[in-house]
Parts: C-alpha cells; sequence; structure tokens
C-alpha cells in the first residue's frame, strides 16, 4: 500500500461508493482502477489523499473482508 496524492481534481478516474456506505454519507470510500492500482479515496473529501493498493493486495483484502 502507498499513500498517494490526488491527482488533479479526481476527474480522470472513474470512481465506485463501496455497496457498504452509509446511505447518509456518514461514512463513505470510493473506488477506483488506475494504471497497476486500485485507489480507495474518502468521498467526503475527494481532494484528500488517496491509498494506492497493487492489484493483488486489493483482492486478498477484499477476499478477507467477504469472508468477516
Amino acid at each position: 500500500m502507498s499513500l498517494k496524492p490526488p491527482t488533479g481534481d479526481g476527474t480522470e478516474l472513474e470512481w465506485f461508493k463501496s455497496s457498504h456506505s452509509n446511505p447518509d454519507g456518514a461514512a463513505c470510500v470510493e473506488v477506483a482502477s488506475a494504471l497497476g492500482t486500485v485507489r480507495v479515496r474518502d468521498s467526503k473529501d475527494r481532494q484528500s489523499p488517496q491509498l494506492a493498493f497493487a492489484p493483488r493486495q486489493w483482492a486478498a483484502f477484499v477476499s478477507y473482508a467477504a469472508d468477516h
């Protein structure tokens, strides 16, 4: 995992909101696929830094989270 600064205003990437985000928007996570990375950001603060994971790391996390 690495901490990446946002790229521009964030519109270059196609972001998807987590289906497990709160309906009121209080705890929302968005994910986007970029070249060789999966980006994760806080949807309430889109200009803040983003986390970047290698696709294999992201797949392992999602698999673990689905089982727990």
